[in-house]
């Protein structure tokens, strides 16, 4: 390996790093927030911001990086197994479904578009891992309730996601081949 590619490679390592730490700062005042929704478990899910910048300038194998070190990271500083499955459960079909919006809508779906259907899709899976630990497909009836905020706080996460992507690249030319 020349020190070029040792000098890109290190940068996408501190970039990755930076993301996840960004999420995890982000977890954590999220978690300081009281958010009064009537569905338990609702959160704003501003750490989902990271994701989608992630999406928008990594591989799609570097953004589950960085999506799955946020979760597996946030348990370990103040979670629970419960909380464990919940997220991993929520974050990969929401991951699943953001990268197939993502590459089959490339010019028809936006970065709002996407964001809205991971916060939807995050909602689906955990109620499918709380129906899987409860044995009843009754927790589903939660879930219109959560779509509604789902898609709110997606419309939030991506509008913001889109204008920290759309900075990155005026100011540092950030793309998917940035490194």
């Amino acid at each position: 390996m020349n020190s070029k590619e040792a000098s890109k490679n290190i940068r996408k390592m501190i970039y990755i790093s930076l993301l996840v730490a960004m999420s995890m700062v982000l977890h954590i005042f999220e978690n300081m927030i009281p958010v009064p929704f009537i569905t338990p478990g609702t959160r704003l899910g501003l750490a989902n911001i990271i994701t989608v910048i992630a999406l928008y300038t990594l591989s799609y194998k570097e953004t589950f990086l960085v999506m799955f070190l946020r979760i597996l990271l946030s348990v370990m500083f103040g979670g629970s197994i419960s909380r464990l499955m919940y997220s991993l459960s929520g974050g990969i079909l929401s991951y699943i479904f953001m990268v197939f919006a993502k590459h089959l809508g490339k010019e028809k779906i936006s970065i709002v578009g996407v964001s809205c259907a991971g916060a939807v899709f995050h909602n689906v899976g955990q109620l499918l891992a709380a129906s899987l630990i409860v044995k009843t497909m009754s927790v589903m009836l939660y879930l219109p309730v959560m779509s509604v905020a789902g898609i709110g706080t997606g419309i939030f996460v991506g509008i913001t996601g889109n204008f920290a992507v759309e900075h990155l690249k005026k100011v540092f030319g950030v793309n998917n081949n940035w490194f």
